[in-house]
């Protein structure tokens, strides 16, 4: 038997990009030393009722629907005590000798540091058997469990958050957000009007009346900014 034949498990990879379409590879992907003992995704949505001062009995509305989470745990261990014979003869003929820092530095190098090409983070995309998931990195806490004598980390414990990011075409055909035939809201900024957010969202302005009344408007002139308006369907 061939003396590779061991080491073909796949593992979890980070993979970072500087587009959002996932297109031009920044660095090399980060490999998980050990592949997570499980998973968790999240997916909501954000319902809420409409302004004003009776809200009981009214229905919930749609506003927004969040972006879906994966979050997992990594372990990294620097000590050697989880590799056989073989496994280790194999990293040393590969110079596969990265310490737990080197590793936690690749990790935030390629996912949470600002990409002065683009001058934001990179864009991700976490892949592991069937799971193919591009997100943006939310939060990664790092628990440092064991060390050298000289303070260096010898194990760590990685728990990490992303938030699903896809290309803003592909979503926008996903959420069909500019369909009249969904409701959704809108926060207001300067400048808005409800003509104009009318002719926006429906297709014409002469929707602007109905649609103080939908929202319990007093004056349709003044819209705060920061306010959230909803646009429920059009009846047929």
């Amino acid at each position: 038997m061939p003396l590779n034949n061991p080491f073909k498990l796949e593992k979890l990879t980070i993979t970072a990009y500087q587009d959002d379409k996932r297109t031009a590879q920044v660095g090399k992907p980060f490999k998980a030393m050990f592949n997570p003992e499980s998973f968790s995704q999240r997916h909501g949505t954000e319902l809420v009722k409409k302004r004003g001062l009776n809200l009981t009995g009214q229905k919930l509305n749609y506003a927004y629907t969040e972006p879906s989470e994966l979050s997992f745990k990594l372990l990294l261990d620097g000590t050697g005590s989880h590799e056989i014979g073989a496994v280790a003869l194999k990293n040393a003929l590969l110079g596969d000798d990265e310490t737990v820092a080197d590793r936690i530095k690749h990790l935030l190098d390629i996912s949470f540091r600002i990409n002065g090409e683009i001058h934001e983070p990179n864009y991700m995309v976490v892949a592991w058997g069937s799971l193919n998931f591009p997100c943006r990195l939310a939060s990664l806490d790092i628990d440092y469990t064991s060390f050298n004598p000289d303070g260096t980390p010898l194990r760590a414990e990685l728990n990490i958050k992303f938030l699903f990011d896809q290309e803003a075409k592909k979503s926008q055909a996903l959420d069909a957000k500019s369909s009249p035939d969904l409701t959704h809201s809108r926060i207001i900024k300067d400048g808005d009007t409800l003509p104009l957010l009318s002719k926006e969202i429906y297709g014409s302005a002469s929707h602007y009346v109905w649609l103080a009344q939908q929202n319990q408007l007093d004056d349709f002139r003044n819209l705060n900014p920061g306010q959230r308006l909803f646009f429920p369907p059009l009846a047929s």
